[in-house]
């Protein structure tokens, strides 16, 4: 899983090379495949059923821009331009196993609340590898996480929620980023050995989401900025392990 997650790093990495205007979305998706299928891996979003009305995913990579939250399909339409910020979410399986990760890329000059946005968001996710561990309930850590966003004046989405991942992209349990009446009742006591992904999504502002007319991209219902960060973790006897890293 470690050589997986350091495939899903080094392209996030380059990806984020790539981003400066006028370059498209679609131009960064072809770019992660090749890498990807260079490798011997395959591109773990690409063809994952659709729901809700939804076709397979056509992308090798979800692009969220701007007010688009996560599950963005790349488009030749759609250029990068300078004030965005560009969330891309990425996963590869390699051998047999999963690596998933997400980053948010901030695009030329944005305003000062839209970068500390993207600076809540990565701290977030920085709070839970802080204090995952052997022993630790899950719903102790959401609560940090979201008290966190929550005190810095942002909105922690709900509808959407990390995962296990192993030998497939999406395995038990599901890990939200908040406190809910479903992890009270069944909590998650962290074991040794178990691997997250653990992907924060927060907004500027009201928490609600929505479905975009293309049934896979999840737009701010306000229509305010949106940022997500992720890493895969294993959970060791000393703490966490963090698979997408690149080590």
């Amino acid at each position: 899983m470690r050589a997986a997650g350091r495939l899903v790093h080094q392209v996030l990495q380059h990806l984020g090379k790539m981003l400066a205007p006028g370059v498209t979305t679609l131009d960064m998706d072809r770019e992660a495949e090749r890498l990807t299928l260079a490798t011997g891996a395959q591109c773990l979003f690409k063809g994952v059923p659709g729901r809700r009305g939804a076709g397979p995913f056509p992308g090798a990579t979800c692009i969220s821009i701007n007010a688009q939250g996560v599950h963005g399909i790349p488009s030749s339409k759609r250029k990068i331009r300078s004030g965005d910020i560009v969330s891309i979410d990425f996963g590869v399986k390699l051998e047999g196993w999963c690596g998933d990760a997400a980053d948010t890329f901030i695009v030329g000059d944005v305003a000062p609340d839209v970068r500390r946005l993207v600076s809540v968001t990565r701290q977030s996710l920085a709070i839970a590898l802080e204090m995952a561990r052997p022993g630790e309930r899950w719903s102790n850590i959401a609560r940090k996480m979201q008290e966190y966003v929550e005190s810095e004046g942002f909105a922690v989405v709900r509808e959407f929620v990390g995962h296990g991942i192993g030998t497939d992209m999406h395995e038990d349990p599901k890990v939200p980023n908040f406190v809910s009446p479903e992890l009270r009742a069944r909590d998650i006591f962290l074991k040794e050995g178990m691997v997250l992904a653990v992907e924060p999504m927060v907004n500027m502002g009201s928490d609600a989401v929505e479905l975009a007319a293309d049934r896979w991209t999840v737009l701010t219902r306000d229509r305010r900025r949106s940022a997500h960060y992720e890493h895969s973790i294993a959970v060791r006897s000393d703490g966490v392990d963090v698979l997408t890293d690149g080590r």
